[in-house]
């Protein structure tokens, strides 16, 4: 335990999960005194749920952490025991990488990165209150009175404020599985008079694996070539494996369903609304009443683990139960269960109530980034982290916050989710939720973002080395790439199909063609041999969208200026074509007065603002 009776810092940290571990080393980036106030240490970097890092939308928002030199990216590589990219036949724009983990070295490699960060100071304690000054937050007390004070405070608290975890009927307080609830902090954060709600998330029964019948079971390999998330070398990868899949089936959702009155969700000891993208096996046996199996990925959660996390049956039924149900599924039938699956409900504050910095409105000098703004997922947290880290940082310094607009990041897309819609269910991200998705892919995070953190001061001196010296090499592979033309006859000569039209065209325009190769490229100009294949990647993926991100660029000049454009006080939302309508009755009701406050709606989407554009412009056009 910490104890002194006062101490001083720049920015205060409060929990060392995913989110409070990136604010911490985001501060720390910018050269303030940071303190990370945690109750166990040796729990910082816990991943208190899956083993597992990235996904769809997810995977973007670790290679943008990455591209602003954090630290999840590396981590996840020197962590990650089964890569794969998700919708690898897709585009590149909606492909995610993704790694499962060992739980015990991403836990390891992430403690790790605090032994080198001199500025950090790690407090082993428990956070109880506030110190306030006027309307300013100053500092923290912890539980035994003693005072840490600080020019900015972020909350990192996850699910530990006043969380429940349920089992059955059985219920006790708990930020997770071993860990006690943060009470005190919760009545403090109600006492500010913020917006509170309730959310829920839950977890699957661990599995003994010398208890499963792998022989009987499919399997799920790595990818032959790994995708890493870190843009910068993180060094040679743990040993791949392959995961197990099996399925539930009729008599498993036979067992659910007589037991639902059991479950904390159905038997009513839960008001907290849960993740709809991440539903429990009750809830998807509801649901989906139709369906007679649902996949189950079998993950190992590390190389020296004999415990297996069964990805697709998180549940709050009673032990007894989970035995029964798990135990009627195929390779299961003998398997032991070492820790029972369990639903935490869990305080958050609307995140309506915070500004585009994460700095609660009203009370300077306080952040909340993570689950407490109704979020879910390691990723969406630690993204959260970041921007609070470094605006905190910021702050300290006197210099102008650091805000990624919907245009430049997905970081910048959930930020602005969060603060002008708010959530009515944990926030989850997905590739659908950009609008301008085709410039935002995962293989350009470096390219979009690097500079601006190297601006901040936030990137240090080896990537900043590093992106300088593939920016160089992009730009000369692309100054040869569109300075070199060929007639059809010439790109014919290759193997290449194109019209007869007498047009010439460069390198960089026969790439955007997807059955154009590297080796009909250097067939065409034998001094493109000379671009190293990573670039050459790289530009093709450019290549593949450059005409569709020229529009996309007048798009987003466009939005922009439509953003300030008055709504007419007496527009018919009901005859707006392609409106859902329930976004056609909170706009009759609301009635904004602007596209920007029509945009703050929950569940507006930025197709809908398209369509309340059109419709003002044809408006505009029948009132002149």
């Amino acid at each position: 335990m910490f104890h002194v009776k006062h101490k001083a810092f720049d920015v205060i940290v409060v929990g060392g999960g995913h989110a409070g571990s990136e604010a911490a080393m985001a501060a720390h980036r910018m050269g303030v005194r940071v303190a990370l106030i945690t109750h166990r240490r040796d729990r910082i970097g816990e991943m208190s749920c899956n083993p597992a890092i990235g996904g769809l939308g997810k995977g973007h928002l670790v290679r943008e952490i990455d591209a602003l030199d954090g630290v999840m990216g590396r981590v996840a590589d020197r962590a990650g025991i089964q890569f794969r990219m998700l919708n690898r036949r897709k585009g590149p724009a909606v492909q995610g990488p993704r790694t499962q983990a060992d739980r015990d070295l991403y836990r390891k490699h992430m403690q790790a990165e605090f032994i080198t960060a001199e500025n950090v100071t790690i407090i082993e304690a428990s956070v109880d209150d506030l110190l306030m000054d006027g309307g300013r937050v100053t500092g923290v007390r912890l539980s035994d009175d003693s005072e840490v004070s600080a020019s900015a405070v972020i909350l990192t608290a996850g699910t530990f404020l006043r969380g429940i975890i349920h089992i059955g009927d059985v219920t006790h307080e708990g930020g997770r599985m071993g860990d006690p609830a943060s009470l005190l902090l919760a009545k403090r954060i109600e006492d500010l008079g913020l917006p509170l709600g309730r959310l829920k998330t839950g977890t699957p029964p661990r599995l003994n694996s010398k208890t499963i019948a792998w022989s009987e079971l499919e399997y799920q390999d790595a990818d032959e070539e790994p995708s890493r998330f870190s843009f910068m070398d993180s060094g040679s990868l743990p040993r791949q494996i392959a995961c197990g899949i099996t399925h539930t089936n009729e008599r498993t959702h036979d067992i659910i369903r007589e037991n639902l009155h059991r479950s904390a969700m159905y038997g009513g000891h839960i008001e907290g609304v849960g993740p709809r993208y991440c539903p429990s096996i009750e809830d998807k046996v509801v649901r989906f009443a139709d369906k007679t199996s649902h996949q189950i990925f079998l993950e190992p959660e590390g190389l020296t683990s004999d415990v297996v996390y069964p990805n697709g049956i998180s549940t709050s039924l009673p032990v007894e139960v989970q035995d029964n149900y798990v135990r009627s599924i195929g390779g299961l039938e003998n398997v032991e269960i070492v820790q029972p699956g369990y639903a935490i409900e869990y305080d958050y504050v609307d995140p309506r109530s915070l500004d585009s910095r994460l700095n609660v409105l009203n009370c300077p000098g306080l952040y909340l980034a993570g689950q407490i703004n109704g979020t879910t997922g390691y990723e969406e947290a630690a993204a959260q982290g970041l921007v609070a880290g470094l605006n905190a940082a910021l702050s300290v310094k006197g210099r102008d916050p650091f805000i990624l607009d919907r245009s430049q990041a997905y970081i910048g897309v959930m930020v602005d989710d969060l603060v002008t819609r708010g959530v009515a269910e944990p926030y989850r991200m997905f590739t659908s939720r950009a609008e301008y998705r085709l410039a935002l892919r995962a293989d350009n995070a470096d390219q979009r973002l690097t500079k601006l953190g190297m601006d901040i001061g936030c990137v240090g001196s080896k990537r900043s080395d590093l992106f300088t010296k593939k920016s160089d090499a992009l730009s000369r592979g692309r100054e040869i790439l569109t300075t070199t033309t060929f007639t059809p006859n010439e790109a014919i000569a290759v193997g290449l199909q194109v019209n007869q039209d007498g047009q010439r065209r460069s390198l960089f325009e026969l790439m955007a063609r997807p059955d154009t190769t590297t080796k009909d490229v250097v067939a065409l100009c034998p001094h493109a041999a000379s671009i190293d294949d990573q670039i050459m990647g790289q530009l093709s993926i450019d290549a593949l969208y450059a005409n569709y991100l020229e529009r996309q660029k007048k798009d987003i000049a466009a939005l922009k200026r439509d953003a300030e454009a008055l709504l007419p006080s007496d527009l018919d939302y009901s005859g707006v074509a392609g409106l859902s309508t329930e976004l056609k009755g909170k706009l009759s009701t609301v009635r904004p007065g602007s596209i920007a406050q029509a945009s703050r709606i929950e569940g507006m989407t930025p197709a809908a603002l398209n369509l309340l554009i059109a419709a003002t412009r044809r408006y505009s056009r029948k009132s002149a």
